[in-house]
């Protein structure tokens, strides 16, 4: 009852009462898994998840033990724990590795990256985007989400596990001290009904303080999932809930407070400097109901290893010995056919008599997938600064309350040819068909006192296929089509390809893995159409058409690979900054107002990219490196850093042969370029205007930390920003400094109920 007095004090804590909800509909589940302890768990052997036929088979070897010494146990608590992600528009199911390493733990909770390859706005889970174009989604369909995707969880990225035992994870960082620091709790719980089905829940809730003036951020994930894997039939549920808010400082007033603090006659500290805006925030809710399902057609196989089984199984002549039908006997000594079947009917019931095991092969799948989303944004301004913005469409300044709803309904039927049901099935081919139904609410001005709010539907059908094959260790690929032939995006089509190759080489694998795509896409409905007091746009726009070619070398042994990729957009599509000059005396001009456009390239922009991981080890020194070089052909449309740099060294030994210990440091670079500015009116990052745009870059941030793991417990400690005394060009974003220099503690601890 441990988990569930910890949960009980975190609900109290946070106050929301759809937290309070999950933990109460969640104590029967906590009640059995305590049952289920006095019962010493279930006792059953390894298992193995079958991806193909999506069931659990003995024998596997596919599981963790979340860094518990299993050579030592102090009661029969059996351990193991398989994970794995599900396909969104399918099901398809894809083995995962859980989360259990040690190294490079002390920056799970960073926002900028596992590498520091993200800007943000410097606060634990700020908005954030990826400086490596290659790694950014294409035209993303959660719109206000995306920019949170350090906290945020798709379907596609969650964890289901089906384990031996009960397992919870509980984690807390924390930062500095409770007047400028962050806190962060999460808490994951998975158990198993049987064999083949398990149910589960994540907690999630982080809170920034923020180092500098009103960027404060609070945001909460729950998610509950089951799962059932039998042979027939296969199904995965999961709802997901998000509340995110965020305080929106607008940056601090002058960048001259970072890069030229001397030029100030005291000393100023992070909380001194003035920011441009306050009583600002960006509010998002977010609520997904997701289940796919399939029934498999198929047929049992009773043969073993080796054939073990039909060893056992006596001659047709001794089978036939058995009859005592004399009339049987005399027919089929005579009818040679008859006789075959006598004996294979024989030959089932002596097996079914054994008892042997029997594997499942699936021939075909029908399958369903139902997504419903619904989504809510507000942005709330109540202190601005006079020309803060450029445009009004409605209301009064200082009053601004913009809400946003949308809401979707997505239904997908397919079926599936299934890989290897016999020598000649080398691939699985799998056919579908899609209906999606969108709403969006918007406010739509003002109609006498009252706010009107205007409503838009689309409709979208579209059909397509995979070919894939997934099993071997050779080779496996992926293709996948599909085409929307009614509805809003009629003509938006997607081909899109991967496959990988490992060839033993030198004592070492080397792995070739290959994408490439066609996507011709129709832009996002926010960026066709959005209406709020500040920012108003309906754009008729073109669709975007993409084409990706990119591969990958892998040398498992020695620490290396090499990504290297081209990309090809025709009317890439953006949001822009825009800066309008105004002048308080009517002569010069004192500022400059903002607004935020959708702008599109009726070109063509190429962006080349090639990334090098090279990890080194000489005894117990490590030193991991990540150079990746870009090269953007239209830096006004599309701005990317030419160089980015991660490199970590540090000592990797163990104390009492116990404790293992990483002791060291790492630094992040990238050459400095016009990276996107943010804005907060839409909750988005956008290019920034050519009149005012600043550089951000050339600066080294570096951090220094101590590792450690013991048995089922991870921590670490650090000290972020080091070099925070040099001064430089010391930004994530434009106008947004990194924080200050911070200590930061972790732990992570695994229970085996």
């Amino acid at each position: 009852m441990l988990l569930y007095f910890f949960l009980a004090i975190f609900a109290a804590l946070m106050k929301q009462k759809i937290l309070t909800l999950i933990i109460g509909l969640l104590l029967p589940t906590f009640l059995w898994a305590q049952f289920d302890e006095q019962n010493n768990g279930f006792g059953y052997e390894q298992d193995q998840f079958n991806a193909e036929s999506g069931s659990m088979e003995n024998g596997g070897s596919n599981h963790f033990s979340w860094g518990r010494d299993t050579t030592k146990t102090v009661k029969n608590i059996p351990i193991g724990l398989t994970m794995w992600n599900i396909d969104e528009r399918l099901g398809t199911i894809k083995p995962a590795v859980a989360d259990t390493l040690p190294h490079h733990f002390q920056n799970f909770n960073n926002t900028d990256g596992y590498n520091g390859q993200y800007n943000f706005l410097g606060n634990l889970g700020s908005p954030r985007l990826s400086r490596l174009f290659m790694d950014r989604p294409v035209m993303p369909d959660k719109f206000f989400m995306q920019p949170y995707d350090f906290f945020y969880t798709d379907v596609n990225e969650f964890l289901f596990a089906n384990t031996k035992s009960p397992i919870t994870n509980l984690s807390y960082h924390t930062t500095n001290s409770s007047q400028n620091g962050e806190d962060r709790v999460r808490a994951y719980f998975a158990t198993n009904i049987n064999k083949i089905s398990g149910i589960g829940f994540k907690l999630d809730y982080s809170y920034g303080r923020g180092f500098y003036n009103n960027q404060a951020t609070s945001l909460f994930n729950g998610a509950l999932y089951g799962y059932y894997l039998g042979d027939r039939y296969n199904m995965h549920a999961w709802i997901n809930a998000n509340h995110f808010k965020q305080t929106e400082n607008g940056g601090i007033d002058d960048d001259t407070y970072i890069t030229n603090p001397e030029s100030f006659n005291k000393s100023i500290s992070s909380t001194d400097i003035p920011t441009i805006l306050s009583e600002n925030w960006n509010q998002n809710d977010d609520q997904v109901y997701f289940l796919t399902h399939r029934y498999n057609v198929g047929f049992y196989k009773y043969t073993e290893e080796g054939d073990s089984l039909l060893q056992t199984v006596p001659h047709d002549s001794t089978l036939l010995k058995s009859l005592r039908d004399s009339a049987l006997i005399a027919l089929i000594k005579t009818d040679t056919l008859k006789r075959k079947l006598v004996a294979d009917s024989l030959r089932e019931d002596y097996i079914i008599k054994l008892d042997p095991p029997a594997k499942f092969t699936p021939v075909t799948s029908f399958i369903h997938t139902l997504n419903i989303r619904h989504g809510k944004h507000g942005y709330y301004s109540y202190d601005l600064p006079e020309n803060y913005y450029t445009n009004m469409y409605y209301g009064e300044v200082g009053s601004t309350k913009d809400l946003f709803d949308e809401f979707s309904v997505k239904n997908t039927l397919g079926i599936a040819l299934r890989e290897g049901f016999n020598k000649w099935a080398k691939a699985g081919l799998t056919a579908f068909a899609s209906h999606e139904l969108r709403t969006f609410e918007m406010p739509g001005g003002m109609k006498d006192t009252a706010l009107t709010y205007n409503r838009f539907v689309e409709h979208n059908v579209s059909v397509g296929g995979e070919l894939s094959k997934r099993q071997g260790k050779l080779l496996h690929y992926t293709a996948l089509g599909e085409i929307v032939l009614l509805g809003t995006d009629i003509g938006q089509f997607q081909i899109d390809g991967q496959a990988d190759l490992n060839i033993p080489f030198w004592k070492d694998t080397l792995a070739i893995k290959a994408h490439a795509y066609m996507k011709n896409l129709n832009p996002h409905f926010y960026y066709r159409h959005y209406q709020s007091q500040f920012t108003w746009w309906n754009n008729d726009l073109s669709h975007e058409f993409r084409t990706r070619i990119e591969g990958e070398l892998n040398f498992n042994k020695s620490g290396t690979s090499l990504r290297v990729g081209v990309e090809n957009i025709k009317n890439y599509t953006y949001l822009s900054l825009d800066k309008t000059p105004f002048s308080e005396d009517g002569y010069e001009t004192s500022g400059y107002s903002n607004n935020t456009s959708v702008k599109q390239n009726t070109g063509n922009i190429q962006v080349f990219s090639a990334i090098l991981n090279q990890n080194f080890k000489f005894g117990i020194f490590r030193w991991d490196n990540q150079i990746a070089y870009q090269k953007s052909s239209n830096e006004n449309a599309l701005p990317l850093p030419d160089l980015s740099l991660y490199s970590n060294i540090y000592l990797n030994f163990r104390i009492a042969k116990v404790l293992l210990v990483e002791l060291g440091g790492d630094v992040r670079y990238f050459t400095s370029y016009y990276a996107p500015d943010y804005s907060p009116a839409v909750n988005q990052f956008a290019v920034q205007d050519v009149q005012t745009r600043v550089k951000i870059g050339n600066y080294p941030i570096c951090n220094v930390y101590a590792n450690f793991h013991l048995k089922h417990c991870r921590f670490y400690a650090a000290i972020n920003h080091v070099n925070a005394s040099l001064h430089g060009n010391a930004f994530w974003a434009p106008h947004y400094p990194i924080n200050p220099m911070n200590f930061h503690f972790g732990v992570s601890w695994n229970f085996f109920n």
